[in-house]
């Protein structure tokens, strides 16, 4: 006799059969956008955006030449200047809107390129081993000690005009080997997992296993290794143009710091000069942290129900559970019993 899939129910010894839990309608949409609406997630992505359509835009939308001069000198904020002006007269904040695009140019430019090298040495010796691993570690071993800032400091005293996108690829050539021997360190433990396994066993394809098994539970860790390339890149790039060695005649954000401490603004009272940067600067990095928060919770369940669970004590108190405390439950207190009364 053949009994359909569809007459078997789960049979609980002494309560009969218990129904079936019936799928959610809209959970998998809800789960295809869960990482959008973390709110961490979100709000750096928003200001992500934000800086990258300035970085496009900007020198369009600017509402001043920023090297232009005018007889507003060293003006604070105003409706006309909504930066102030510099000791020249020039508009802060289309230096600003115009320094974005060099900034996120080499920012991601460099933390792309440094990914990309981390993720194919450092999964490929984690995963192959042998010869293999042994080659690729030795020459992270050896980027691990190059230094970016120094080789950048030679490279642009040499060329004449040191591109931005030049200034990109040194610090992405340079900046991925940390990554690199953490993916290794990560991949060798996951390798020997069972469902690695199943699928080498069943003769799925090396290139396959990486790209479906491996690399997805890897997804925190080259988000933050791509994170910390950008802001060192971007760090990097602000620090040439703030000590004179890139060209000073493109603009960024260093640049800006530059002229100011060259001019001594901040003797002079005009913090309208490096304010703007500075919080331009310290946004950034905010914006590429939250991202990296919002997919650690994403990947990670016990991130994501952090401070969400609850449960009810013996007494009707709720405690909330949260990351790094396991609460201890003081038992409830028995209720004494009333003594009796002896009689004289």
């Amino acid at each position: 006799m053949t009994i359909s899939p569809s007459s078997i129910e789960q049979v609980i010894p002494g309560q009969g059969a218990m129904a079936q839990p019936a799928a959610a309608p809209g959970r998998a949409k809800r789960r295809r956008f869960r990482f959008v609406a973390n709110a961490k997630a979100a709000t750096g992505l928003v200001i992500l955006a934000v800086y990258c359509l300035f970085a496009v835009i900007g020198p369009w939308v600017a509402p001043y030449d920023p090297g232009a001069r005018s007889g507003d000198v060293l003006q604070p904020p105003s409706t006309t200047h909504w930066f102030g002006t510099t000791h020249l007269g020039q508009d802060i904040f289309s230096q600003i809107l115009v320094g974005a695009r060099g900034v996120m140019v080499v920012g991601l430019i460099a933390g792309v390129l440094a990914t990309i090298l981390s993720i194919l040495i450092g999964v490929t010796a984690g995963y192959i081993g042998g010869a293999a691993d042994e080659g690729l570690s030795a020459l992270s071993n050896v980027f691990l000690v190059i230094p970016a800032l120094p080789l950048i400091i030679i490279v642009t005293s040499i060329v004449e005009q040191a591109s931005d996108t030049l200034v990109a690829l040194i610090i992405g050539f340079t900046s991925w080997a940390w990554g690199a021997r953490v993916l290794r360190a990560q991949t060798l433990s996951l390798r020997r997992r069972d469902y690695v396994e199943a699928a080498r066993a069943t003769g799925e394809r090396t290139w396959r296993i990486i790209l479906f098994e491996v690399l997805p539970n890897l997804t925190a860790i080259i988000a933050s290794g791509f994170v910390g390339t950008v802001i060192f890149a971007v760090m990097s790039e602000i620090t040439l143009a703030f000590i004179g060695i890139s060209s000073t005649s493109s603009w960024n954000w260093g640049t800006i710091l530059f002229w100011a401490q060259g001019q001594q603004a901040l003797a002079q009272g005009a913090w309208w000069w490096f304010v703007p940067a500075g919080l331009a600067i310290a946004l950034l990095g905010t914006a590429l942290a939250l991202i990296n928060f919002g997919i650690d919770e994403f990947v990670s369940p016990r991130l994501r129900s952090a401070g969400k669970t609850r449960i009810r004590t013996a007494d009707g108190r709720t405690v909330r559970m949260r990351v790094g405390f396991t609460p201890v439950l003081a038992p409830a207190r028995p209720v004494p019993a009333p003594r009796e009364e002896v009689a004289p």
